[in-house]
């Protein structure tokens, strides 16, 4: 199967793809959900966020993985925060979670 790996710039998404290349599947793109900095551009700010759901400390190292993969990279700032932090997700328009759906 052909898929894309969602990635974090750490050890357990770059397991994860060996893991799916192991078992068969073709990784034809890389995806990563980034800190949302000053705005849309994503530059400037820091790179740690407060977050239940996504590992941003890595995420610098992103265009990294997509040019020693020679791989396309999709990248999309993350603009919710955790707002949902029950242990049954109930769907909230401002929830970082519901940023891998827009």
């Amino acid at each position: 199967m052909r898929v894309c790996a969602l990635i974090s710039g750490g050890k357990d998404s770059c397991y994860n793809m060996m893991q799916a290349v192991a078992e068969g599947h073709e990784i034809v793109c890389l995806a990563n959900l980034k800190p949302s900095r000053d705005g849309d551009d994503g530059e400037g700010g820091s790179d740690e966020l407060d977050s239940y759901m996504y590992q941003t400390v890595g995420c610098g190292a992103i265009d990294l993985y997509a040019d020693c993969l020679g791989l396309p990279l999709f990248r999309r700032a993350i603009r919710g925060t955790s707002r949902v932090q029950s242990m049954a997700y109930e769907v909230d328009e401002g929830d970082e979670v519901e940023d891998l759906t827009a």
